[in-house]
């Protein structure tokens, strides 16, 4: 047992001395295998980040909320609305039949969803924050508080009043430390009277409620955006014990809204999701995603092992005589296998062991910065993307290791020692 073990540091001793003895060269040669552990690594971390950043923007917005998105999907896709397609089957008048305490008696609140983009002028500045039309029972829904004045009114909402709330970061942007209501804005060359503003909340849902400009849904539609859709409604309920039955019949009266005759939901134009289904959802595509770069990054571990073939394949070549003497002197051709298949995992593994400190420093980084931002990114170490990767860099060492090595191996003493 102990030769062997000495054998074997002997052989380790050794190849880290030859790998050392032209730094510059193993360096260069481990570089493929640095990037693809590295890259892999950071991978894996931005999925964990990303999956921590999903189960805590639904966990913010309350686990007792339905959302109503346009077009049909199915149980594990994402709605096609999502995906950037614009699709009009919702509108503001499905919106107000989910208010039937009659059919739906756990709903609490209900509210609809229109963005758009327009330029805000204000004393001869412009700005650009996010507008967003919606009911007038989104606070209910979406949680955040009035920070001065106060929010519209149905009748405003029912009337296309031209009056705005103002997000915190977008009131500090346009107005600073002065006081805004009462003051008018111009969008689109309409002016707007501001009611309100929001107390700061950051980002949500990734959705940045600082910088948003919130407007009656009837005046979005028909003044800013020129629509007559909604892009989402949200139901909140009194406890997420009742989602699946509330779910049932909004799925229900949507179809009675729609004229669809269809009960079984194979017809429908809509898609209804709970927030766990939506986190479902979000992790399947963020599992899939970062296991098809993983696998793109992985591309780079078979660039790194056919370089490191390729350098030991000149390490035999140069050290030709080496092996003749090691052999004249009684060295078998295991012992000149095993001491280059040793040098390529040795190789590899320094590799791996550099690309996972990469790695580690690059998720971190990435972290902080999405911390910065606003978002809730969780910076953790993946031990099993450690060993994944350990495991790697050895298995290239031996692949492509093995080639090199047996043709060492195989060298005769005679012709070895003849070589110039």
């Amino acid at each position: 047992m102990s030769r062997t073990y000495y054998y074997f540091k002997n052989l380790i001793t050794s190849s880290f001395r030859n790998l050392t003895h032209n730094k510059k060269r193993s360096f260069l040669t481990m570089l493929g295998v640095i990037i693809g552990v590295a890259a892999v690594i950071i991978i894996v971390g931005i999925g964990a980040g990303a999956q921590s950043l999903v189960l805590s923007q639904v966990k913010t917005l309350g686990s007792n909320l339905i959302g109503i998105m346009p077009g049909k999907s199915g149980d594990k896709d994402p709605p096609a609305s999502v995906m950037g397609i614009t699709i009009t089957t919702l509108s503001y008048e499905d919106a107000q039949a989910l208010k039937n305490p009659n059919r739906l008696p756990h709903v609490v609140a209900v509210a609809g969803y229109v963005r758009a983009n327009a330029v805000v002028s204000y004393r001869g500045e412009q700005y650009s924050p996010s507008l967003n039309g919606t009911t007038s029972e989104y606070l209910e829904v979406e949680g955040g508080e009035i920070n001065a004045g106060r929010f519209f009114s149905y009748s405003e909402e029912r009337g296309m009043a031209k009056v705005v709330i103002l997000g915190d970061a977008t009131k500090r942007e346009i107005f600073g430390d002065s006081d805004p209501i009462g003051q008018t804005i111009k969008i689109k060359n309409e002016t707007f009277e501001i009611i309100g503003t929001l107390g700061a909340r950051g980002v949500v849902g990734f959705q940045d409620y600082d910088n948003q400009i919130i407007m009656p849904m009837k005046t979005m539609q028909k003044l800013i955006a020129g629509i007559d859709y909604l892009a989402l409604i949200r139901v909140k309920l009194d406890s997420e014990v009742n989602l699946a039955e509330s779910m049932d019949e909004i799925g229900m009266i949507l179809r009675e809204q729609h004229d669809i005759k269809d009960i079984s939901g194979a017809s429908d134009d809509f898609t209804i999701r709970s927030a766990a289904q939506a986190l479902d959802m979000l992790t399947n595509i963020t599992d899939g995603l970062k296991f098809f770069l993983a696998a793109m990054a992985g591309l780079s571990l078979l660039v790194g092992g056919i370089g490191i073939m390729n350098i030991m394949l000149v390490r035999v070549s140069s050290r030709t005589r080496e092996i003749g003497l090691r052999k004249a002197i009684g060295g078998s051709n295991q012992d000149i296998l095993l001491q280059f298949l040793v040098e390529s995992v040795v190789l590899t593994v320094s590799g791996g062991v550099i690309g996972i400190i990469v790695g580690e420093l690059g998720s971190w980084l990435i972290a902080v910065i999405a911390n910065g931002l606003g978002y809730d990114w969780e910076f953790s170490i993946s031990l099993w993307s450690i060993l994944l990767a350990i495991s790697v860099s050895i298995s290239v060492g031996i692949i492509f290791g093995l080639y090199p090595a047996k043709l060492a191996g195989r060298l005769s003493p005679i012709e070895a020692l003849r070589y110039e």
